[in-house]
């Protein structure tokens, strides 16, 4: 991987499942371990050589501002927008139009991963994509089983299966021409990028996350991500 390679981290959100603890800090600071947790992501993001990074911060803004400063201290060089309303999980890549030179990385800032960004970011320039999604495979356990019938008859029965998924875990690689779908303003979610991408007939891969990751939207959540971290957090 050649180059400076860039990153958006979208860091505004109001974490509203996770009060009132995010009342009083917003959700990428609240702390794995003993470190926050845009700061393990932002740690693995500079081990992968992804060192310029874009924060786009809208609730409690300035404390995340303060922490992080530069960046330089962690590594990296960290440059912030502000969102004047909330712009959903990719509308304020229309505040980065004109540094965002080359494929780069897009992200939510509340997620514990132990990615390896830089396969997943060479992936997406082999494939030549628009958009790479990082996808997770999730398991959901029926408690009924299943008739699986061609019109009426019965041709199998499943007692109890587990279906598997695979999700969207909110990380994504985006080449600049998917940037042209982008509305000119106002509210817009990766998935809708995503659904604009392939109805303009270009390139979307997927990329199976093999490697640890946790989506931080509840309080079970972020407690098993706490006492998951136990076994790892020394490596980081």
């Amino acid at each position: 991987m050649s180059g400076a390679v860039q990153a958006v981290l979208m860091c505004g959100g109001l974490g509203t499942r996770l009060r009132p603890w995010s009342y009083v800090i917003p959700k990428p600071m609240f702390p794995i371990g003993e470190r926050p947790i845009l700061e393990l992501l932002l740690a693995r993001l500079r081990k992968h050589a992804i060192g310029e990074i874009y924060l786009s911060l809208g609730y409690k803004a300035e404390l995340i501002e303060t922490y992080f400063k530069d960046g330089a201290h962690l590594g990296v060089a960290l440059h912030y927008v502000r969102e004047s309303e909330p712009l959903g999980t990719a509308g304020a890549l229309n505040l980065l139009r004109d540094q965002l030179r080359a494929p780069f990385l897009m992200m939510n800032g509340d997620l514990v991963t132990r990615l390896d960004f830089r396969a997943f970011y060479t992936f997406h320039l082999e494939q030549r994509a628009a958009i790479t999604v990082g996808v997770k495979a999730y398991e959901v356990p029926i408690p009924y089983g299943v008739v699986e019938s061609d019109v009426h008859d019965v041709i199998a029965l499943r007692e109890k299966p587990t279906l598997s998924v695979n999700i969207n875990a909110g990380i994504y690689a985006i080449s600049p021409e998917a940037l042209t779908l982008l509305p000119s303003s106002g509210r817009y979610d990766a998935t809708q990028l995503i659904q604009a991408a392939m109805d303009a007939q270009l390139r979307v891969c997927s990329y199976p996350i093999h490697e640890y990751w946790l989506d931080i939207g509840r309080f079970e959540d972020y407690h098993k991500a706490n006492e998951d971290a136990a076994t790892w957090l020394d490596e980081e």
